[in-house]
């Protein structure tokens, strides 16, 4: 089922960087399930990787920049708004994922908890 308000927002980088390791890793045509999870630092942690399955009962999708994108309704509301980059410095690049409903996030960037879920913070070293 498509949903009638983006779950995710995609950059044109982010686009085309992802665009990238699906022909490196042969996944073209593949969706990009966006996820999250239990863990990290703050409770939850995001998640993507590529998967060919489309549960239509079970799954948001959208399509940007060439992008199919997978979220799972019960993430959905969890990153509602969230914007997905993908940033190349000296230091090397990597996706940016800024979500208006974290309250409270880690250093590391993949890790957060929203006002409603927070999620089992694990032990950061």
């Amino acid at each position: 089922m498509t949903s009638e308000k983006k779950v995710v927002n995609l950059t044109e980088a982010a686009a085309f960087r992802i665009k990238e390791m699906q022909e490196h890793n042969e996944e073209q045509g593949s969706y990009l399930r966006v996820l999250v999870h239990g863990g990290g630092c703050s409770g939850l942690s995001y998640g993507m990787n590529f998967d060919q399955n489309l549960d239509e009962e079970k799954d948001y999708t959208d399509e940007q920049h060439g992008i199919k994108i997978l979220v799972s309704r019960e993430d959905a509301p969890i990153i509602t708004g969230t914007k997905i980059d993908y940033k190349q410095s000296l230091m090397g690049g990597g996706f940016t994922i800024d979500n208006p409903n974290a309250i409270a996030s880690c250093g590391c960037g993949t890790s957060f908890r929203t006002a409603k879920v927070t999620g089992t913070p694990e032990v950061c070293e």
